[in-house]
């Protein structure tokens, strides 16, 4: 019944409570432990990637941004802090914004990366709308945070941009 009603499990996982509680049989309780179970799965996804070398594992990178970022409603700028030998640090949701864009103060890049000492960096976020394509002001903020950090000797290795079955790497169209 709720496949019927939402048309997939992404639809049912990012529904408002308010509609999934009008299925017969349903309420808060369950809405909860459902939004429980996403978020042990991204964590999950997340434990799966600490430690592991991005560089050699870029599809397993690619999988965990797609499952983090893909069914938000609104923009979110991610950071994948990496360690001199490219292992995953840390990974953080710096910004959230609205359904096309979101602000993001290159000062809070900075903070983020030396408080996690990193040595390099991915940057990620997700294109609500679906298309993965870069805008414009995708690639001036990522030659903004590339020449930024390059200062303080971090390196910008990619910015992956998340639409709806499909990732776009600045770093392969030779965005960087």
């Amino acid at each position: 019944e709720l496949l019927k009603k939402f048309g997939s499990v992404t639809r049912i996982l990012t529904s408002q409570p308010e509609e999934f509680c009008q299925i017969a049989g349903l309420g808060l309780g369950k809405y909860v432990q459902l939004q429980a179970v996403l978020e042990l799965s991204q964590r999950h996804l997340q434990e799966s990637i600490q430690g592991q070398d991005v560089l050699k594992n870029s599809h397993a990178t690619r999988e965990f941004l797609r499952a983090r970022l893909r069914n938000y409603q609104s923009e979110v700028f991610s950071c994948l802090f990496l360690d001199s030998q490219h292992r995953v640090v840390a990974v953080e949701e710096l910004f959230h914004g609205t359904i096309d864009g979101a602000p993001v103060y290159p000062r809070e890049v900075v903070k983020r990366c030396l408080y996690n000492n990193a040595a390099a960096v991915i940057f990620a976020h997700n294109h609500p709308s679906g298309v993965a394509e870069p805008s414009i002001s995708d690639i001036k903020l990522t030659e903004e945070l590339s020449n930024l950090l390059r200062q303080i000797d971090v390196r910008v290795l990619d910015h992956v941009i998340i639409g709806r079955g499909r990732e776009v790497s600045m770093a392969e169209r030779g965005l960087l």
